[in-house]
């Protein structure tokens, strides 16, 4: 089963996709958070035959919730009554920190670009540490 993996933020939201086996995420692209996002996303779970979205559960250091932990859960919540498909929560504590410091491979004329793809490359971290934490608890190739 495929998984979308969102890293959800104010101005951006970042994507990531599993590989067709469940076992781990991808950088898939960047969308912003505009008010047309819940039906991009459909539409993205739809074309990619997405199976369970994993949405970065936002929490201060202190394991309280942040600001934007309420919305995130909005658009869980609205993503899976809309999509039809089950909602998952996982820590995004340090991803985007993590997503800074992987290596780009993309020319340095691209920059403004790869700022940009920390918020894919956050969605590839939360969604592989949901798949590893449940791989063997839950069926990946439903």
């Amino acid at each position: 089963m495929r998984y979308l993996g969102v890293d959800y933020g104010s101005k951006k939201v970042g994507l990531a996709l599993s590989d067709e086996a469940g076992a781990m995420g991808f950088p898939h692209t960047i969308i912003a958070n505009t008010p047309r996002l819940l039906d991009e996303l459909c539409a993205l779970i739809a074309r990619e035959g997405v199976g369970a979205v994993v949405v970065g559960e936002s929490r201060s250091l202190a394991g309280g919730e942040n600001p934007i932990a309420e919305d995130a859960r909005a658009l869980g919540g609205a993503l899976g009554e809309r999509a039809g498909v089950p909602i998952y929560f996982e820590s995004e504590v340090f991803t985007s920190a993590e997503a800074r410091r992987t290596p780009e491979k993309e020319p340095k004329s691209r920059a403004p670009k790869k700022r940009d793809a920390v918020d894919a490359r956050a969605a590839a971290l939360i969604l592989t540490s949901y798949l590893t934490r449940t791989y063997g608890q839950t069926a990946h190739n439903d």
